[in-house]
């Protein structure tokens, strides 16, 4: 009989996380188990949903002449997005992210926050950082340059918490990379287990 490997310690469930904005261009910290710190701005509480990644790819296939089956297939484009609702609704960051509002005109006057939403959309491309963590499993994703290209209807109702629904777009930085990953490598483990 054959016996199938199994370890436990290398699932991972995503329990708990968080997710930082910074101004476009803001490097990650050197450590990828430190807290980003200023300008890093966090995010606060995130919807039980957690985080969600995307993957959307298109590809064309080419068959040949006289067969049915492909023999090449090229990915013609390929998206990745992180979707997350936001809880902390009054929280700076989290408006000036949802309404595209540069934070600085979200400084209170006399106790009262007051903005303007332009009727004509602007780029507002930041710096994204999503963590992810089960005990002492982590994992880290940077995004240099990512957008928010969906956002959700807000509900108000009673019983209900308010929420910003939001789906960052990855783009590619200088480098032509869309995201860096960072997480704990278990003891023991080999490449080729």
């Amino acid at each position: 009989m054959v016996t199938i490997a199994r370890a436990d310690d290398l699932a991972v469930v995503g329990a708990d996380g968080g997710a930082w904005a910074a101004p476009l261009g803001t490097a990650q910290p050197v450590d990828p188990r430190s807290a980003p710190a200023s300008p890093w701005m966090a995010i606060g509480a995130i919807s039980d949903d957690g985080l969600s990644m995307g993957f959307d790819e298109d590809s064309e296939s080419f068959t040949p002449w006289g067969l049915s089956s492909p023999f090449r297939t090229v990915v013609t484009s390929s998206t990745r997005t992180f979707q997350f609702t936001m809880w902390e609704t009054k929280r700076p960051v989290v408006r000036s992210l949802m309404f595209r509002q540069d934070i600085a005109n979200l400084d209170p006057t006399d106790g009262v926050v007051s903005f303007a939403e332009s009727g004509t959309v602007t780029p507002d491309r930041r710096s994204w950082i999503f963590d992810i963590y089960d005990g002492e499993n982590f994992e880290r994703i940077y995004v240099p340059e990512g957008e928010i290209t969906d956002r959700g209807d807000i509900t108000a109702a009673q019983g209900e918490m308010q929420g910003y629904e939001v789906t960052v777009t990855a783009y590619p930085d200088s480098a032509g990379n869309i995201s860096y990953r960072s997480y704990l490598a278990p003891e023991l483990f080999e490449v080729n287990s």
